[in-house]
């Protein structure tokens, strides 16, 4: 049994990664506690190994908070948790699918914009999208929406195609893009009035949405490998 122990180094080592980490991830919880031999120094297992696979598995497809959490219930003994932070990350997957199909089922969905009808103000549309009024106004500054000002009171006023605008930042808000991406997306939208500029864009997003399922089946089977290991 001796000749499987590890010190911290190798199983660095053998994972692409400095021992600080081995330790800092023992330290959060990742990792089991490992036991200290007469010197003083962390001897790891084949347990240790496979729970820092698992762990390393589990990272693209939930991400690096998710993936410590449900290591971090899996080595307290709480498998039922960990199993369900993984099906909040496949929820969460499937809602990111939702978000997709409606962007691309909006753009598609393109017309020209009557010009003068569906008029509304900052809250009211704020509260349509379920956002804070200070959101649209960021999104303002940005130069991704620009509502006109009422004359007589000075307020914002949302035409339709402001609207429609606030609507595609919006869900491309959810799917992951930052501001500085869609800026230029938007002007191109409205300069050559379709949706051919982020064709490129949905593809991307799509490929990104597979690539994370696909690392939540590797993770799942690196964690599964880890929960057959006995105690």
């Amino acid at each position: 049994m001796r000749q499987n122990l590890q010190r911290p180094v190798d199983l660095a080592r053998a994972h692409g990664l400095s021992t600080q980490a081995v330790r800092n991830y023992e330290a959060a919880g990742i990792l089991p506690a490992a036991a200290r031999g007469p010197n003083g120094y962390r001897a790891y297992t084949p347990a240790h190994a496979r729970a820092l696979a698992a762990f390393l598995a589990l990272v693209p497809g939930h991400g690096h908070r998710a993936a410590a959490e449900i290591m971090r219930a899996v080595n307290e003994g709480a498998t039922a948790t960990a199993l369900r932070l993984i099906d909040e990350s496949h929820a969460q997957l499937l809602e990111d699918r939702r978000v997709l199909s409606a962007v691309a089922s909006a753009l598609d969905n393109l017309a020209p914009v009557p010009a003068a009808r569906g008029d509304t103000f900052v809250g009211p549309l704020a509260h349509r999208l379920g956002l804070r009024p200070a959101t649209l106004r960021k999104w303002e500054r940005a130069g991704l929406v620009s509502p006109r000002r009422d004359r007589q009171t000075g307020y914002r006023v949302y035409g339709p195609a402001d609207i429609r605008d606030a609507q595609l930042i919006h869900q491309l808000r959810r799917g992951g893009y930052p501001l500085a991406r869609i800026a230029p997306l938007i002007t191109q939208v409205r300069a050559a009035g379709g949706i051919a500029p982020l064709e490129s864009l949905l593809t991307d997003w799509n490929a990104r949405l597979t690539g994370r399922g696909r690392a939540m089946l590797t993770g799942a089977a690196a964690l599964d490998a880890y929960l057959d290991v006995e105690p």
